[in-house]
Protein backbone atom coordinates (compact mmCIF):
# COMPACT_ATOMS: atom_id res chain seq x y z
CA UNK A 1 0.00 0.00 0.00
CA UNK A 2 1.43 3.34 -1.07
CA UNK A 3 -0.45 5.62 1.36
CA UNK A 4 -0.80 5.77 5.14
CA UNK A 5 -4.24 7.17 5.91
CA UNK A 6 -3.70 7.21 9.66
CA UNK A 7 -1.65 10.41 9.40
CA UNK A 8 -3.07 13.90 9.85
CA UNK A 9 -1.64 15.05 6.52
CA UNK A 10 -3.54 14.05 3.38
CA UNK A 11 -2.12 11.39 1.03
CA UNK A 12 0.16 13.30 -1.33
CA UNK A 13 -1.14 13.56 -4.88
CA UNK A 14 1.13 11.91 -7.47
CA UNK A 15 2.77 14.01 -10.15
CA UNK A 16 0.28 14.61 -12.94
CA UNK A 17 1.94 13.10 -15.99
CA UNK A 18 0.95 11.79 -19.39
CA UNK A 19 -2.80 11.38 -19.81
CA UNK A 20 -3.81 13.96 -17.18
CA UNK A 21 -3.34 17.09 -19.30
CA UNK A 22 -6.97 18.20 -18.90
CA UNK A 23 -6.67 18.05 -15.11
CA UNK A 24 -3.48 20.13 -15.26
CA UNK A 25 -5.16 22.74 -17.47
CA UNK A 26 -8.05 23.08 -15.01
CA UNK A 27 -5.74 23.33 -12.00
CA UNK A 28 -3.79 26.09 -13.73
CA UNK A 29 -6.71 28.40 -12.88
CA UNK A 30 -6.63 27.68 -9.13
CA UNK A 31 -4.26 28.51 -6.29
CA UNK A 32 -1.68 25.85 -5.47
CA UNK A 33 -3.14 25.09 -2.03
CA UNK A 34 -6.39 23.99 -3.71
CA UNK A 35 -4.91 21.63 -6.32
CA UNK A 36 -5.24 18.42 -4.31
CA UNK A 37 -8.65 19.19 -2.71
CA UNK A 38 -10.16 20.14 -6.08
CA UNK A 39 -9.05 17.17 -8.19
CA UNK A 40 -11.69 14.73 -6.81
CA UNK A 41 -14.34 17.41 -7.42
CA UNK A 42 -13.62 17.64 -11.15
CA UNK A 43 -14.86 14.21 -12.21
CA UNK A 44 -18.60 14.64 -11.48
CA UNK A 45 -18.51 17.84 -13.55
CA UNK A 46 -16.59 16.33 -16.46
CA UNK A 47 -18.55 13.06 -16.27
CA UNK A 48 -21.84 14.92 -16.73
CA UNK A 49 -20.69 15.65 -20.30
CA UNK A 50 -20.75 11.94 -21.17
CA UNK A 51 -24.05 10.41 -22.31
CA UNK A 52 -24.84 7.37 -24.40
CA UNK A 53 -21.86 5.42 -23.01
CA UNK A 54 -21.49 2.45 -20.67
CA UNK A 55 -18.37 0.95 -19.14
CA UNK A 56 -17.88 -2.54 -17.74
CA UNK A 57 -16.85 -2.72 -14.09
CA UNK A 58 -14.70 -5.69 -12.96
CA UNK A 59 -17.85 -7.44 -11.64
CA UNK A 60 -19.10 -7.47 -15.29
CA UNK A 61 -21.90 -4.96 -14.65
CA UNK A 62 -22.29 -2.02 -17.05
CA UNK A 63 -22.23 1.45 -15.56
CA UNK A 64 -22.80 4.95 -16.91
CA UNK A 65 -20.74 7.89 -15.68
CA UNK A 66 -23.71 9.46 -13.90
CA UNK A 67 -24.18 9.05 -10.16
CA UNK A 68 -20.87 10.74 -9.36
CA UNK A 69 -21.16 12.83 -6.17
CA UNK A 70 -18.40 14.73 -4.37
CA UNK A 71 -18.37 16.99 -1.30
CA UNK A 72 -15.57 19.54 -0.82
CA UNK A 73 -15.03 20.18 2.91
CA UNK A 74 -12.98 23.09 4.24
CA UNK A 75 -13.25 25.77 6.87
CA UNK A 76 -15.04 29.02 6.10
CA UNK A 77 -12.60 31.08 4.07
CA UNK A 78 -10.75 27.94 2.97
CA UNK A 79 -10.97 28.87 -0.74
CA UNK A 80 -13.84 26.48 -1.53
CA UNK A 81 -15.25 29.18 -3.82
CA UNK A 82 -12.60 28.40 -6.43
CA UNK A 83 -14.65 25.33 -7.34
CA UNK A 84 -17.40 27.57 -8.74
CA UNK A 85 -15.00 29.10 -11.25
CA UNK A 86 -14.07 25.68 -12.58
CA UNK A 87 -17.73 24.61 -12.67
CA UNK A 88 -18.67 27.60 -14.83
CA UNK A 89 -15.68 27.06 -17.12
CA UNK A 90 -16.45 23.38 -17.73
CA UNK A 91 -20.21 23.94 -18.05
CA UNK A 92 -20.24 26.87 -20.49
CA UNK A 93 -21.94 24.67 -23.09
CA UNK A 94 -24.52 23.61 -20.49
CA UNK A 95 -25.28 27.24 -19.72
CA UNK A 96 -25.85 28.05 -23.39
CA UNK A 97 -28.14 25.06 -23.84
CA UNK A 98 -30.14 25.93 -20.72
CA UNK A 99 -30.58 29.56 -21.77
CA UNK A 100 -32.34 28.37 -24.94
CA UNK A 101 -34.48 25.96 -22.90
CA UNK A 102 -35.40 28.71 -20.45
CA UNK A 103 -36.62 30.94 -23.30
CA UNK A 104 -39.03 28.18 -24.37
CA UNK A 105 -40.31 27.85 -20.81
CA UNK A 106 -40.74 31.61 -20.31
CA UNK A 107 -42.65 31.92 -23.61
CA UNK A 108 -44.97 29.10 -22.56
CA UNK A 109 -45.62 30.75 -19.17
CA UNK A 110 -46.56 34.01 -20.96
CA UNK A 111 -49.05 32.16 -23.15
CA UNK A 112 -50.61 30.45 -20.14
CA UNK A 113 -51.14 33.79 -18.40
CA UNK A 114 -52.75 35.43 -21.45
CA UNK A 115 -55.28 32.65 -21.98
CA UNK A 116 -58.67 33.13 -20.37
CA UNK A 117 -60.06 30.82 -17.72
CA UNK A 118 -62.23 29.00 -20.26
CA UNK A 119 -59.67 28.74 -23.03
CA UNK A 120 -57.48 25.72 -23.63
CA UNK A 121 -54.05 26.14 -22.13
CA UNK A 122 -50.96 25.46 -24.28
CA UNK A 123 -49.05 22.27 -23.48
CA UNK A 124 -45.88 22.74 -21.46
CA UNK A 125 -42.86 22.31 -23.74
CA UNK A 126 -40.63 19.32 -23.00
CA UNK A 127 -37.50 21.15 -21.89
CA UNK A 128 -34.49 19.63 -20.15
CA UNK A 129 -31.96 21.62 -18.16
CA UNK A 130 -28.48 20.12 -18.10
CA UNK A 131 -27.21 22.48 -15.38
CA UNK A 132 -30.22 23.36 -13.17
CA UNK A 133 -29.94 26.08 -10.52
CA UNK A 134 -28.81 24.90 -7.10
CA UNK A 135 -32.10 26.13 -5.61
CA UNK A 136 -34.32 23.44 -7.15
CA UNK A 137 -37.41 21.86 -5.58
CA UNK A 138 -37.91 18.09 -5.46
CA UNK A 139 -40.81 18.35 -7.95
CA UNK A 140 -38.71 20.38 -10.40
CA UNK A 141 -35.79 17.97 -9.98
CA UNK A 142 -38.06 15.02 -10.80
CA UNK A 143 -39.64 16.79 -13.76
CA UNK A 144 -36.21 17.68 -15.15
CA UNK A 145 -35.04 14.07 -14.71
CA UNK A 146 -38.04 12.96 -16.78
CA UNK A 147 -37.20 15.45 -19.52
CA UNK A 148 -33.52 14.45 -19.54
CA UNK A 149 -34.55 10.82 -19.99
CA UNK A 150 -37.06 11.61 -22.73
CA UNK A 151 -34.53 13.72 -24.64
CA UNK A 152 -31.81 11.11 -24.90
CA UNK A 153 -30.86 10.01 -21.39
CA UNK A 154 -28.80 13.08 -20.60
CA UNK A 155 -27.22 13.60 -17.15
CA UNK A 156 -28.23 16.69 -15.19
CA UNK A 157 -25.48 18.27 -13.11
CA UNK A 158 -25.99 20.36 -9.97
CA UNK A 159 -23.42 22.35 -7.99
CA UNK A 160 -24.48 23.27 -4.45
CA UNK A 161 -22.35 25.91 -2.68
CA UNK A 162 -23.94 24.88 0.65
CA UNK A 163 -24.72 21.29 1.65
CA UNK A 164 -28.13 22.27 3.12
CA UNK A 165 -29.36 23.03 -0.42
CA UNK A 166 -29.65 19.28 -1.00
CA UNK A 167 -32.58 19.14 1.43
CA UNK A 168 -34.80 21.15 -0.91
CA UNK A 169 -33.85 19.06 -3.94
CA UNK A 170 -34.65 15.83 -2.07
CA UNK A 171 -37.90 17.06 -0.56
CA UNK A 172 -36.60 17.49 2.99
CA UNK A 173 -33.77 16.11 5.09
CA UNK A 174 -35.58 12.86 5.83
CA UNK A 175 -35.49 12.02 2.13
CA UNK A 176 -31.77 12.81 1.72
CA UNK A 177 -30.51 9.27 2.23
CA UNK A 178 -32.97 7.66 -0.17
CA UNK A 179 -32.45 10.26 -2.89
CA UNK A 180 -28.63 10.25 -2.76
CA UNK A 181 -28.54 6.46 -2.83
CA UNK A 182 -30.90 6.41 -5.82
CA UNK A 183 -28.74 8.96 -7.63
CA UNK A 184 -25.54 7.00 -7.02
CA UNK A 185 -27.09 3.71 -8.09
CA UNK A 186 -28.89 5.20 -11.14
CA UNK A 187 -32.23 3.98 -9.84
CA UNK A 188 -35.73 5.00 -10.79
CA UNK A 189 -37.08 7.44 -8.23
CA UNK A 190 -40.40 9.00 -9.01
CA UNK A 191 -43.66 10.19 -7.56
CA UNK A 192 -47.36 9.49 -8.00
CA UNK A 193 -49.61 12.50 -7.47
CA UNK A 194 -53.37 12.47 -7.09
CA UNK A 195 -54.00 15.69 -9.04
CA UNK A 196 -53.00 17.00 -12.44
CA UNK A 197 -51.14 19.87 -10.77
CA UNK A 198 -48.60 17.48 -9.23
CA UNK A 199 -45.63 15.87 -10.96
CA UNK A 200 -46.08 12.17 -11.67
CA UNK A 201 -43.28 10.11 -13.16
CA UNK A 202 -40.65 7.47 -12.54
CA UNK A 203 -37.51 8.32 -14.52
CA UNK A 204 -34.00 6.93 -14.20
CA UNK A 205 -32.01 9.40 -12.13
CA UNK A 206 -29.03 10.40 -14.21
CA UNK A 207 -27.48 13.05 -12.00
CA UNK A 208 -24.02 14.24 -10.94
CA UNK A 209 -23.53 16.43 -7.86
CA UNK A 210 -20.83 18.59 -6.33
CA UNK A 211 -21.29 20.13 -2.89
CA UNK A 212 -19.24 22.51 -0.73
CA UNK A 213 -19.46 22.73 3.05
CA UNK A 214 -17.59 23.42 6.28
CA UNK A 215 -16.59 20.54 8.61
CA UNK A 216 -19.30 21.59 11.10
CA UNK A 217 -22.06 21.66 8.46
CA UNK A 218 -20.83 18.38 6.96
CA UNK A 219 -20.87 16.52 10.26
CA UNK A 220 -24.30 17.90 11.08
CA UNK A 221 -25.72 17.05 7.66
CA UNK A 222 -24.53 13.43 7.43
CA UNK A 223 -24.55 12.42 11.11
CA UNK A 224 -27.67 10.25 10.79
CA UNK A 225 -26.58 8.66 7.51
CA UNK A 226 -23.16 7.21 8.37
CA UNK A 227 -24.25 3.58 8.47
CA UNK A 228 -26.93 3.25 5.78
CA UNK A 229 -24.75 3.51 2.66
CA UNK A 230 -25.17 7.24 2.01
CA UNK A 231 -21.83 8.14 3.58
CA UNK A 232 -19.92 5.61 1.45
CA UNK A 233 -21.48 6.74 -1.81
CA UNK A 234 -20.40 10.38 -1.44
CA UNK A 235 -16.78 11.18 -2.29
CA UNK A 236 -15.34 13.54 0.32
CA UNK A 237 -12.40 15.84 -0.31
CA UNK A 238 -11.23 17.39 2.95
CA UNK A 239 -8.86 20.33 3.23
CA UNK A 240 -7.67 20.77 6.84
CA UNK A 241 -7.13 24.21 8.27
CA UNK A 242 -3.75 25.56 7.14
CA UNK A 243 -1.26 27.88 8.84
CA UNK A 244 -1.73 31.65 8.74
CA UNK A 245 0.75 32.73 6.10
CA UNK A 246 -0.86 36.09 5.31
CA UNK A 247 -0.73 35.60 1.53
CA UNK A 248 -3.78 36.00 -0.70
CA UNK A 249 -4.03 32.94 -3.00
CA UNK A 250 -3.72 33.65 -6.73
CA UNK A 251 -6.23 32.30 -9.23
CA UNK A 252 -6.13 32.09 -13.01
CA UNK A 253 -7.56 34.58 -15.45
CA UNK A 254 -9.66 32.12 -17.51
CA UNK A 255 -8.25 33.43 -20.78
CA UNK A 256 -9.42 32.62 -24.28
CA UNK A 257 -6.38 30.39 -24.69
CA UNK A 258 -7.44 28.42 -21.61
CA UNK A 259 -10.99 27.96 -22.94
CA UNK A 260 -9.67 26.86 -26.33
CA UNK A 261 -7.52 24.15 -24.75
CA UNK A 262 -10.31 23.04 -22.43
CA UNK A 263 -12.88 22.78 -25.23
CA UNK A 264 -10.65 20.35 -27.12
CA UNK A 265 -11.04 17.93 -24.21
CA UNK A 266 -14.76 18.54 -23.67
CA UNK A 267 -15.44 17.58 -27.29
CA UNK A 268 -14.01 14.13 -26.55
CA UNK A 269 -16.45 13.66 -23.68
CA UNK A 270 -19.46 14.68 -25.76
CA UNK A 271 -18.41 12.44 -28.66
CA UNK A 272 -17.92 9.27 -26.59
CA UNK A 273 -20.74 6.80 -27.40
CA UNK A 274 -21.04 3.05 -27.02
CA UNK A 275 -19.92 0.28 -24.67
CA UNK A 276 -16.32 -0.02 -23.49
CA UNK A 277 -14.10 -2.26 -21.37
CA UNK A 278 -10.92 -0.58 -20.06
CA UNK A 279 -8.83 -3.62 -19.14
CA UNK A 280 -5.87 -1.82 -17.47
CA UNK A 281 -8.28 0.16 -15.28
CA UNK A 282 -10.19 -2.99 -14.30
CA UNK A 283 -6.95 -4.81 -13.47
CA UNK A 284 -5.91 -1.89 -11.27
CA UNK A 285 -9.31 -1.84 -9.54
CA UNK A 286 -9.01 -5.55 -8.73
CA UNK A 287 -5.58 -4.92 -7.20
CA UNK A 288 -6.89 -1.97 -5.18
CA UNK A 289 -9.73 -4.14 -3.86
CA UNK A 290 -7.10 -6.49 -2.44
CA UNK A 291 -5.29 -3.51 -0.88
CA UNK A 292 -8.53 -2.37 0.75
CA UNK A 293 -9.09 -5.83 2.23
CA UNK A 294 -5.52 -5.78 3.57
CA UNK A 295 -6.00 -2.32 5.06
CA UNK A 296 -9.28 -3.36 6.71
CA UNK A 297 -7.58 -6.43 8.24
CA UNK A 298 -4.64 -4.40 9.55
CA UNK A 299 -6.97 -1.89 11.19
CA UNK A 300 -9.81 -4.36 11.95
CA UNK A 301 -12.22 -1.71 10.74
CA UNK A 302 -15.50 -2.84 9.13
CA UNK A 303 -16.65 0.73 8.44
CA UNK A 304 -13.49 1.40 6.45
CA UNK A 305 -14.02 -1.87 4.56
CA UNK A 306 -17.62 -0.99 3.67
CA UNK A 307 -16.70 2.55 2.59
CA UNK A 308 -13.78 1.33 0.48
CA UNK A 309 -16.04 -0.71 -1.82
CA UNK A 310 -17.80 2.40 -3.10
CA UNK A 311 -14.63 4.48 -3.01
CA UNK A 312 -13.30 2.00 -5.58
CA UNK A 313 -16.33 2.49 -7.84
CA UNK A 314 -16.07 6.29 -7.63
CA UNK A 315 -12.35 6.26 -8.43
CA UNK A 316 -12.98 3.78 -11.26
CA UNK A 317 -15.52 6.17 -12.80
CA UNK A 318 -12.93 8.95 -12.55
CA UNK A 319 -10.55 6.65 -14.42
CA UNK A 320 -13.15 6.19 -17.18
CA UNK A 321 -13.39 9.98 -17.52
CA UNK A 322 -9.60 10.34 -17.78
CA UNK A 323 -9.49 7.54 -20.37
CA UNK A 324 -11.96 9.42 -22.58
CA UNK A 325 -10.11 12.71 -22.10
CA UNK A 326 -6.86 11.01 -23.17
CA UNK A 327 -8.28 9.80 -26.51
CA UNK A 328 -9.17 6.40 -25.03
CA UNK A 329 -5.57 5.54 -24.13
CA UNK A 330 -4.53 4.37 -20.65
CA UNK A 331 -1.32 5.54 -18.98
CA UNK A 332 0.63 4.82 -15.80
CA UNK A 333 0.02 8.34 -14.54
CA UNK A 334 -3.73 7.81 -14.76
CA UNK A 335 -3.35 4.63 -12.69
CA UNK A 336 -1.51 6.59 -10.03
CA UNK A 337 -4.29 9.19 -9.87
CA UNK A 338 -7.02 6.53 -9.56
CA UNK A 339 -5.13 4.85 -6.71
CA UNK A 340 -4.63 8.19 -4.96
CA UNK A 341 -8.33 9.06 -5.32
CA UNK A 342 -9.32 5.89 -3.43
CA UNK A 343 -7.03 6.63 -0.50
CA UNK A 344 -7.82 10.35 -0.39
CA UNK A 345 -11.54 9.68 -0.27
CA UNK A 346 -11.17 7.23 2.62
CA UNK A 347 -8.67 9.50 4.41
CA UNK A 348 -11.12 12.42 4.11
CA UNK A 349 -14.01 10.34 5.45
CA UNK A 350 -11.98 9.17 8.42
CA UNK A 351 -10.59 12.64 9.20
CA UNK A 352 -14.04 14.25 9.16
CA UNK A 353 -16.09 11.51 10.81
CA UNK A 354 -13.67 9.17 12.63
CA UNK A 355 -14.95 9.84 16.17
CA UNK A 356 -18.57 9.59 15.04
CA UNK A 357 -17.88 6.29 13.29
CA UNK A 358 -15.98 4.74 16.19
CA UNK A 359 -18.17 5.73 19.08
CA UNK A 360 -21.53 6.51 17.54
CA UNK A 361 -20.95 10.10 18.67
CA UNK A 362 -23.05 12.42 16.50
CA UNK A 363 -21.72 15.69 17.87
CA UNK A 364 -20.83 18.30 15.27
CA UNK A 365 -18.29 20.44 17.10
CA UNK A 366 -15.21 19.55 15.06
CA UNK A 367 -13.78 17.14 12.54
CA UNK A 368 -12.58 13.81 13.92
CA UNK A 369 -8.99 13.76 15.10
CA UNK A 370 -7.86 10.18 14.46
CA UNK A 371 -8.09 8.00 11.39
CA UNK A 372 -7.86 4.18 11.27
CA UNK A 373 -4.70 2.79 12.84
CA UNK A 374 -2.57 -0.09 11.54
CA UNK A 375 -2.30 -2.08 14.77
CA UNK A 376 0.50 -4.31 13.51
CA UNK A 377 2.76 -1.27 13.18
CA UNK A 378 2.19 -0.51 16.86
CA UNK A 379 3.43 -3.93 17.94
CA UNK A 380 7.08 -5.06 18.21
CA UNK A 381 8.51 -7.37 15.54
CA UNK A 382 7.77 -10.33 17.82
CA UNK A 383 4.72 -10.16 20.07
CA UNK A 384 2.27 -12.28 22.00
CA UNK A 385 -1.49 -12.65 21.70
CA UNK A 386 -1.81 -10.83 25.03
CA UNK A 387 0.03 -7.79 23.64
CA UNK A 388 -2.40 -7.51 20.74
CA UNK A 389 -5.32 -8.02 23.10
CA UNK A 390 -4.07 -5.14 25.29
CA UNK A 391 -3.59 -2.90 22.25
CA UNK A 392 -7.11 -3.64 21.03
CA UNK A 393 -8.53 -2.76 24.44
CA UNK A 394 -6.64 0.55 24.45
CA UNK A 395 -8.10 1.36 21.03
CA UNK A 396 -11.66 0.59 22.15
CA UNK A 397 -11.92 -2.74 20.30
CA UNK A 398 -13.18 -5.99 21.81
CA UNK A 399 -10.86 -8.67 23.23
CA UNK A 400 -12.98 -11.29 21.47
CA UNK A 401 -11.75 -10.16 18.05
CA UNK A 402 -8.08 -10.84 18.85
CA UNK A 403 -7.90 -14.45 17.64
CA UNK A 404 -9.68 -13.69 14.36
CA UNK A 405 -7.38 -10.73 13.68
CA UNK A 406 -4.31 -12.91 14.27
CA UNK A 407 -5.77 -15.55 11.96
CA UNK A 408 -6.24 -12.94 9.20
CA UNK A 409 -2.69 -11.63 9.63
CA UNK A 410 -1.24 -15.14 9.39
CA UNK A 411 -3.45 -15.91 6.37
CA UNK A 412 -2.21 -12.78 4.59
CA UNK A 413 1.40 -13.67 5.46
CA UNK A 414 1.92 -10.52 7.54
CA UNK A 415 3.09 -12.65 10.49
CA UNK A 416 4.16 -16.18 11.36
CA UNK A 417 3.52 -18.15 14.56
CA UNK A 418 6.10 -20.06 16.58
CA UNK A 419 4.38 -22.78 18.59
CA UNK A 420 7.42 -23.26 20.85
CA UNK A 421 7.54 -19.64 22.03
CA UNK A 422 3.86 -18.84 21.43
CA UNK A 423 5.01 -15.61 19.75
CA UNK A 424 4.00 -14.05 16.45
CA UNK A 425 6.69 -12.50 14.24
CA UNK A 426 6.33 -10.03 11.39
CA UNK A 427 7.42 -11.47 8.03
CA UNK A 428 10.19 -10.03 5.87
CA UNK A 429 7.68 -9.24 3.11
CA UNK A 430 5.54 -7.22 5.51
CA UNK A 431 8.52 -5.30 6.90
CA UNK A 432 9.82 -4.50 3.40
CA UNK A 433 6.41 -3.31 2.28
CA UNK A 434 6.17 -0.91 5.22
CA UNK A 435 9.65 0.60 5.14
Amino acid sequence: MKYDISKKSAPKMPTLGKGTECIKILLSQTSKDMHEPLVPMLFPILGAHVSGSEFQYPDFSWKELCGQMANLVAESGGNKGQLSGLVEAICRDFRKHDEDELKKLVEWQKQVKTKGANKEKPVRPDVAFWFPPSDVTSAAFLQNAMSCENLGGRTQYLNMPEVEMADRMCGGHRQISQMLRNIYDRQRAGALRATADGVTGNPLLRTNLTISSTPYATRKFYRNDLFNGTFGRMVFSYKPRTSRDGRIPRQGKYSEDFYKKLDEFLVRLDACKGRFVINPLNKLTDALAQDMATLADLTDDDVLWDASKRALVSAWKAGCVMWILNNQIWTRSMSEVVEWLVYRDIWSKMRIFSDMLKEGDTSTSEAGKDGPKNMLDDLPNSFSETQLETLRTQMGKSKEGTKNQLYQWVHRKFITFDAQTSLFTKTENYLKGND
